[in-house]
């Protein structure tokens, strides 16, 4: 998790020596330290004489410049940011989704948790991965076979654990915009348009029902950056944000809302945030690599902050960085080969393993011989470079938009100083090692 205290005046964090871009924010970290990724650039040593690094060991203009687009300014990430508080307000205000690209989904989340909560709950999570669990809670393509694949795995986890008998309540934690229950589009690169507008709780239990081997209680449908939140909120009572940093990207806050009657009420708000942009605001930040991304990709224009931050894309943005390096006879002797042209062959993972700080660059050169390459070490130091600059590029997005949320937060309840705790969970945030 991540504490935030977001005041009135101009902030300026210190990490690595450098000043975080997030205005009228003051972030401490614990954990993974997921906004580590602020630091200043690596002056690397001249190992050999091909150029790519000049006479002071310094990244030679060349390939500065294809990298320089990624390092956004602190001018640079207060436009983005408000962008998405104007992108946010207007959600909120929204009369259908179509009309906005920040969806801004109401939640039906009237409050965290509180510590008088207890029972047993089984929990389904839906992503790129199935998950089944057990919390216990002490005081203090082919839909049918989709949901009958999800009702095969409840039932081997209860047999597993000896509670096939029980008849327990379900939180069912689907990573994809839902909003009333129903299913309102496939992100990520899901594409099952037969499950759009579809109800998620009904078709599971109609799946569970055919079985007659088990049974569950009532169901409640979450998305998973709001079960995040929830499941930080009943250990830290201060947790207001929750955000995914994975294979995708998502927020949600509590927001103060106006009832019928009038009256103010907290609510969560699912932000939906991967869409940010799709409506062209962005695009003056965008890279030309984002774009050659975002076209090859199975959804083009759609998700279009996420496929700046996300880990389903970061690995292929450092692959394109380096064919255009390559193709520029600036990295490898301009010699490439058939794995390193091939889409998604540089993953995410690796970004992990070269960013490493006492085995970073060794790992580079083992995982770019298995693209089939021949690095100098000069060559490993340059693709390490490209790893910091996209994923540094990450950290900061995701930093304006925490600061976007928490200072809208602040504003609101019409406070001075604001204090969170920001429950984060998502690959990224758990394996980078910065």
């Amino acid at each position: 998790m991540i504490l935030l205290n977001s005041g009135d005046g101009q902030v300026s964090e210190q990490s690595d020596g450098v000043s975080l871009p997030i205005r009228q924010s003051e972030l401490r970290y614990q954990r993974n330290q997921l906004l580590r990724g602020f630091r200043k650039p690596v002056h690397l040593n001249s190992c050999g004489s091909s150029g790519i690094l000049d006479e002071k060991g310094k990244i030679n203009g060349a390939v500065n410049k294809i990298l320089q687009p990624f390092r956004l300014s602190q001018q640079q990430l207060r436009e983005i940011s408000t962008h998405l508080l104007k992108g946010m307000e207007k959600g909120l205000k929204k009369q259908n989704n179509s009309d906005v690209t920040i969806k801004m989904i109401h939640t039906f989340v009237r409050h965290t948790a509180d510590r008088t909560e207890n029972g047993d709950f089984l929990v389904l999570h839906v992503d790129k991965n199935v998950k089944v669990m057990l919390v216990e809670l002490l005081e203090d393509g082919e839909i049918a076979k989709l949901f009958d694949h999800l009702a095969d795995y409840l039932y081997r986890f209860l047999d597993s654990q000896g509670i096939k008998d029980q008849k327990l309540p379900l939180g069912f934690s689907f990573a994809y915009p839902c909003e009333k229950g129903a299913m309102i589009e496939g992100t990520k690169e899901l594409e099952i348009p037969e499950l759009e507008n579809k109800n998620i709780i009904s078709l599971l239990n109609a799946a569970i029902s055919k079985r007659e081997d088990f049974n569950i209680g009532y169901a409640v449908l979450v998305n998973d950056v709001v079960a995040t939140m929830m499941s930080c909120a009943y250990h830290d009572l201060s947790s207001e944000i929750g955000l995914i940093v994975g294979d995708g990207t998502n927020a949600c806050y509590m927001e103060e809302l106006c009832n019928e009657e009038g009256v103010k009420e907290s609510v969560c708000i699912n932000t939906e945030w991967a869409a940010f942009g799709d409506d062209g605001v962005l695009d003056d930040f965008r890279t030309n690599i984002d774009k050659e991304l975002d076209l090859k990709s199975r959804k083009p224009f759609k998700s279009t902050f996420e496929k700046m931050i996300s880990g389903m894309y970061m690995g292929e943005i450092v692959r394109l960085i380096l064919v255009k390096l390559v193709n520029e006879k600036l990295l490898f002797q301009g010699l490439t080969t058939p794995v390193l042209l091939e889409k998604d062959s540089f993953k995410t993972q690796h970004i992990f393993e070269i960013e490493k700080d006492a085995e970073g660059l060794d790992k580079a050169s083992e995982i770019l011989k298995s693209l089939g390459l021949q690095p100098s070490h000069e060559d490993c130091e340059v693709v390490q470079q490209v790893c910091i600059a996209v994923s540094t590029r990450s950290a900061h997005l995701c930093a304006a938009g925490l600061a976007t949320i928490a200072n809208r937060i602040r504003n609101n309840r019409g406070l001075r100083h604001f204090d969170t705790t920001v429950a984060v969970d998502g690959t990224v945030y758990n394996e980078h090692p910065k």
